[in-house]
């Protein structure tokens, strides 16, 4: 982590008169440090050194940006700026973020603290930051045009209000909505509760992450901000498996997960191994005799979701969204089914001439890794990961929830693999089998009850449509 102050000292900040009347000039005098992180690893929770305590959150491949206090009020430092984000080992994206990272860092205030946040911008064109879900005065709501001037290039701008009220949220721009976040610029925020609140449970763990999708062809850097709905890296910040950090967690921990969706799709988020209840969204903490268990819980596009659970389940569990493409990286789109064909040779000879085709194996999709097919550069695997027992065959937005009775309080380091009791995997049968008994085949008469000049029409028809493309994710 490190600090740019001599920098951002000098910074302008004739962008602030959106809250110039709020902001008086002796906090205008010295903006606070603007801090960066470059590494993609889980942080540890930011423990609050100043304001009201609370338990804080842990953001996964991601930070907590520290603040200043400042005569009451929470200060944060956000730098709208060009970042390379490693998205797994062995692939680097070139993405628009804040603060040295895509997403940029997670924003935690308590219930009732007035926040001012300066917003430095050097992108190479206009900026704003909307507060998605945030009850605050309409001029900081973060719409250019709408309710505040851009913030152009090289311009710092302000924008205070008191947050109001508990739950998780987001923040991304409202300015060339569709560029910039198709380029990676969003960010998480968490309000905790000033007091025990009667619908928000204390708990052992509490992580947060945001749903991100991006158009990235095999051997490219920069996303195709051209893309509606066609995306092939679906990622939990910034993130596809295998770079996804596992969550970590002690036996019989109340674990809160907290996600939010700034894709173009939605997103069943499920986990293995036990049941969850969402517990908050948006809009605020669920009443308690609103609540049901689940096992998948689907996210739309704009929205967040809390679930809990207590992590009585020892092992490794997986969780990840159950639309099996989003637990994939990225392939050659609009290539067809070459299932059935032995086609080595052939992508060899294509891949001399384009390097960047990639297509599917000839028994699934499973077989590419054994047909050594080179990848080109800056390109992950479609299928990837080794576990305990062999190849896991996935990517995208995939990762492992991982139950250790062992595990300390407030570690969240990855204990490794789970050591299965005796006698509790799946084994192979070793016994002999019987061939499975069939019906005998019976004769069809297509001529029965045929009147002349009719049609012979086969009993069952089946109409096979094949996919024409990625598209309606």
């Amino acid at each position: 982590m490190s600090t740019r102050r001599d920098f951002f000292k000098l910074a302008s900040i004739a962008g602030g008169a959106l809250a110039a009347s709020t902001v008086s000039k002796v906090a205008l005098a010295a903006l606070p440090d603007a801090v960066t992180q470059t590494s993609p690893d889980t942080m540890p929770p930011l423990q609050p050194k100043n304001g009201r305590p609370y338990n804080p959150v842990v953001t996964l491949n991601g930070w907590t940006l520290p603040w200043r206090m400042n005569n009451g009020v929470k200060e944060f430092h956000l730098v709208a700026e060009p970042v390379v984000r490693e998205m797994a080992p062995g692939m680097k994206a070139h993405l628009w973020g804040y603060n040295g990272q895509s997403p940029g860092p997670t924003i935690e205030v308590v219930e009732g603290d007035r926040v001012r946040i300066f917003v430095t911008n050097r992108l190479p064109e206009h900026t704003s930051i909307h507060w998605h879900g945030q009850r605050l005065p309409n001029g900081m709501d973060g719409v250019s045009g709408l309710t505040q001037p851009s913030i152009q290039p090289g311009k710092t701008f302000v924008y205070e209000f008191v947050a109001r009220r508990p739950g998780t949220f987001m923040y991304h721009p409202h300015a060339d909505e569709m560029t910039q976040m198709a380029m990676g610029m969003m960010g998480s925020w968490v309000t905790h509760p000033k007091n025990k609140h009667p619908q928000i449970d204390e708990v052992d763990r509490d992580f947060i992450f945001l749903l991100s999708a991006y158009d990235i062809e095999p051997g490219a850097f920069k996303p195709n901000i051209m893309t509606m709905t066609d995306f092939n890296l679906w990622t939990w910040n910034s993130r596809v498996f295998p770079g996804i950090d596992t969550l970590n967690v002690r036996k019989n921990d109340r674990v809160r997960i907290r996600v939010g969706n700034l894709t173009m799709t939605n997103h069943p988020i499920h986990i293995h191994g036990h049941e969850f209840t969402v517990t908050g969204t948006d809009g605020g903490p669920v009443p308690r005799t609103a609540r049901w268990p689940e096992v998948t819980t689907d996210i739309a596009v704009g929205q967040m979701r809390q679930v809990e659970f207590v992590a009585d389940e020892e092992g490794d569990w997986s969780f990840h969204c159950h639309k099996s493409h989003h637990t994939m990286n990225a392939m050659g789109h609009n290539v067809p089914s070459m299932i059935g064909v032995d086609h080595k040779d052939v992508a060899d000879k294509i891949n001399k001439l384009i390097p960047a085709y990639m297509t599917m194996g000839d028994k699934g999709m499973a077989d590419m890794g054994a047909m050594e097919m080179p990848l080109p550069d800056n390109t992950l695997p479609m299928m990837t990961g080794e576990g305990p027992f062999g190849g896991l065959e996935m990517g995208g937005m995939f990762s492992v929830v991982k139950v250790r009775k062992d595990q300390k309080p407030g570690d969240y380091k990855d204990p490794g693999w789970f050591r299965h009791p005796k006698g509790t995997v799946a084994y192979e049968y070793g016994g002999p089998v019987a061939e499975a008994p069939r019906p005998p085949a019976q004769p069809v008469d297509v001529h029965a009850g045929m009147k002349h000049g009719s049609r012979v029409m086969p009993e069952l028809e089946v109409q096979v449509r094949k996919p024409q493309g990625h598209s309606g994710h």
